[in-house]
């Protein structure tokens, strides 16, 4: 075995821990009772999904075709910055519209900064 086909099965291993990862997800989104776990599970794992693969991807071409691709690189910084963004003001928009949490979840410490003491909303500034 020489070092291309080492770096090759890394890359292989690589998108195979991504479609793993993607599998996981998807469990998570179907088992998770709220909006709010929901969109966690959609978000982490979905994320660190696609950025094993766009990795895997990545090393593969640069083993394989000693091509470094700059569009993959642009992918991976774009989804490591934008997915977890996306995912928490989802979030925050279900919660501002009166989604209601899970009856399992503990204390909701969001409440007393967006609701006053009639449960009315405060005028945002």
């Amino acid at each position: 075995m020489n070092a291309n086909q080492i770096v090759e099965l890394i890359a292989a291993l690589l998108i195979l821990f991504a479609s793993i990862m993607s599998v996981i997800s998807a469990f998570g989104i179907i088992r998770m009772p709220d909006v709010y776990t929901r969109s966690h599970a959609a978000t982490k794992s979905s994320t660190l999904a696609v950025l094993l693969a766009l990795t895997g991807a990545f090393v593969y071409l640069i083993a394989s075709t000693n091509y470094v691709s700059v569009r993959l690189l642009l992918g991976i910084i774009f989804v490591f910055l934008t997915a977890p963004v996306a995912g928490h003001l989802i979030t925050r928009a279900a919660y501002r519209s009166g989604v209601p949490l899970s009856e399992q979840s503990g204390d909701d410490a969001l409440y007393e900064q967006i609701f006053d003491e009639k449960g009315k909303k405060r005028i945002e500034q």
